[in-house]
């Protein structure tokens, strides 16, 4: 496992890409991206969006085989600046569109209600290349991140939607703390520590 650096910006994108663009499933990521002829080229966008606020707040750890990635954030460290409302006009633009912000804003709301308000540590996107779906990748990215995270105190809180990555996610440690399903697909929120 290595730690991105933005040079690893596009290998990162190509991952998360090659892990979300097949799923047509309800999820959030689809309802910021749609199923258009424009959908990876917005999955793209929208990978890259992640990858930079992540690289701002938090950290991007890279799985040895350079098949997965996992994004994180720091709450505590997250903040509103000139860069990242730029990057928020450029996903409205580029990727969900002015109709989609209403969208948008309710999951934001959803997410803004389940997340405490104490320091915490959020996982924000996880993935494995399509074709290494399944495999070791996966859990061997995770393991080696729970290790690295293993003198932390502070909470670990992430949403799904997926179950099978609410089912990794129990594996791991995490426990479903709330469901919602207030956007037309379930949304898992899962807390360890």
């Amino acid at each position: 496992m290595t730690k991105a650096t933005f040079k690893d910006k596009q290998l990162v994108v190509d991952i998360l890409t090659s892990a979300f663009e097949p799923d047509k499933n309800k999820s959030t990521i689809n309802l910021l991206v749609g199923y258009g002829e424009n959908r990876t080229e917005h999955m793209q966008v929208l990978m890259g969006y992640l990858f930079e606020r992540s690289m701002l707040f938090g950290e991007i750890f890279i799985s040895g085989n350079k098949k997965g990635c996992l994004l994180i954030k720091y709450s505590h460290r997250e903040k509103i600046t000139l860069k990242t409302i730029r990057l928020d006009i450029q996903l409205v633009v580029k990727c969900i569109g002015v109709k989609n912000i209403y969208k948008v804003i309710k999951r934001q709301k959803i997410a803004t209600r389940n997340y405490p308000k104490e320091k915490h540590i959020r996982p924000v996107i996880f993935g494995v290349k399509n074709e290494f779906k399944g495999g070791v990748t996966a859990a061997r990215l995770m393991l080696n991140v729970k290790k690295y995270y293993k003198n932390n105190t502070l909470p670990v809180l992430i949403d799904a939607a997926a179950t099978y990555n609410v089912q990794l996610y129990k594996k791991f440690g995490f426990r479903i703390i709330k469901k919602e399903n207030l956007l037309g697909f379930p949304i898992y929120f899962l807390r360890i520590n």
